[in-house]
């Protein structure tokens, strides 16, 4: 395996940048953003990083350089799933020329378009469906080129309110906490014991007045395969439409992430294999596959995928998670579309968080600021320090700590095998509100109003 890190090595090294091969083509099919191209300090970083990898290793503990980071943290880059509100909200629009003067007119008289909020839909295969198109609006929002978000540290979180055009607002938690097991003291040694299991990123989302819920967790782990890396995405999206109790959860599982062509070629993201999306109270359930390229054959960023209810299909979705994605009712034959990014992708609802000197220590983008400002302004030796910094406090921080101290979240807690909140709503919305406002912004003067 080290004779082929060399042999890469020396394919990197030896080749003028200014003639071009059959690596350094652009890979037919695939996306100008999923694609990088290393410059020769970036590829010498590279080749002696992967120097010291084998095969099926994790890299949980591998430090990558800094120029493949996307400037903010998982904590945050998981907010990308709620940027998309009205498909499971609902809108109405009405022709610019008759807006009125405020931005809320979600009853304006004279409409363009309508679509119901997933709660009003009295159909459990629409309800089901606007749930799956909500979640897999939020692929295509993503960096240019390969790139991957910080790694939370224990006890990191972020935090932002969501102010809607129809004057609702929704609310977002996340926090980086470690699955603890706790053992009894030992006759011995006379002190207990704290098994720390993978890191755990939950996170919380609420609109009390659009009566939408999500609660989940991840747990990416990457492993090195030899032209790539991997990153599994364990953990779920648990969505919750409030105003249909009977409904239950809606669980959503995560495909997994590659980056090719880390050795030799051009850096490629892809998303591969399959999620599960599942609604037990209904018997819905949609198999959905991420396909990745073949070596000869097939194409980049596509989907397949089967919606059916207990053992019987009833739909198909197909397309590209980066450009159009389709639902075709096998029963009737008739197509319409999930989500298209090209109509679609720029509306993204925008996230109010707190200037960072308003913010905690360990809220992620002023713990990360000097890292993001470092990458914004592609000095790398500063980026390097920067994370260093952050990792060596994280470090010390975690060494004198007492060997059975178990961190405790505070904003999560773990019940039942599951990451919850540690907070209960009343039903009453507007008192849901001013709950989940204090409670995500409690002890801190950004209190957003």
């Amino acid at each position: 395996m080290m004779g082929l890190f060399s042999q890469a090595g020396a394919h990197l090294r030896g080749r003028p940048r200014g003639i071009s091969s059959v690596e350094d083509k652009v890979p037919e099919d695939t996306e100008p953003d999923d694609t990088s191209i290393l410059d020769e300090n970036e590829g010498s970083i590279i080749i002696s990083l992967i120097s010291q990898l084998r095969v099926g290793m994790e890299l949980s503990k591998v430090t990558f350089p800094t120029f493949v980071l996307e400037p903010r943290s998982m904590l945050e880059r998981i907010t990308d799933f709620m940027a998309h509100p009205d498909l499971i909200f609902g809108y109405v629009s009405v022709p610019s020329t008759l807006r009125p003067p405020t931005s809320h007119f979600p009853r304006a008289p004279i409409l363009l378009s309508t679509l119901l909020s997933a709660e009003d839909c009295d159909d459990p295969e629409e309800r089901f469906l606007r749930v799956l198109q909500y979640y897999l609006a939020g692929w295509h929002i993503k960096p240019k080129g390969v790139k991957k978000p910080y790694n939370p540290v224990l006890g990191e979180f972020f935090r932002c309110r969501y102010d809607y055009s129809n004057g609702t607002q929704g609310f977002y938690i996340a926090e980086q906490g470690v699955s603890t097991v706790s053992r009894p003291a030992s006759p011995l040694t006379g002190r207990g014991t704290v098994s720390h299991h993978p890191p755990v990123s939950a996170f919380f989302y609420v609109s009390p007045a659009n009566q939408v819920q999500i609660v989940g967790e991840l747990r990416p782990k990457s492993k090195f395969l030899g032209n790539s890396v991997s990153t599994t995405l364990e953990g779920e999206n648990r969505v919750v439409l409030m105003g249909r109790p009977q409904d239950g959860e809606y669980v959503i599982t995560m495909p997994n992430m590659y980056a090719r062509g880390i050795l030799f070629g051009k850096m490629v993201l892809e998303l591969g294999d399959t999620c599960v999306a599942l609604n037990e109270k209904s018997g819905l359930a949609c198999d959905l596959e991420f396909k990745t390229k073949g070596f000869f054959s097939g194409t980049y960023n596509a989907i397949a995928g089967r919606v059916r209810k207990g053992n019987t299909d009833i739909g198909e979705v197909s397309g590209k998670w980066s450009h159009v994605m389709e639902f075709k009712d096998v029963r009737t034959g008739k197509k319409r579309p999930l989500f298209d990014v090209d109509k679609e992708g720029q509306k993204l609802a925008p996230k109010w968080v707190a200037p960072e000197d308003e913010q905690e220590p360990y809220e992620s983008r002023r713990l990360w600021s000097a890292l993001t400002q470092a990458i914004l302004l592609k000095d790398m030796e500063a980026a390097t320090e920067a994370k260093s910094a952050v990792e060596d406090a994280q470090r010390e921080r975690r060494r004198r700590e007492e060997p059975a101290e178990a961190h405790h979240a505070r904003f999560f807690e773990l019940r039942g095998g599951r990451w919850e909140p540690k907070l209960t709503l009343p039903q009453d919305s507007e008192m849901a509100v001013t709950m989940v406002r204090e409670w995500i912004w409690s002890s801190t003067s950004a209190a957003p109003a």
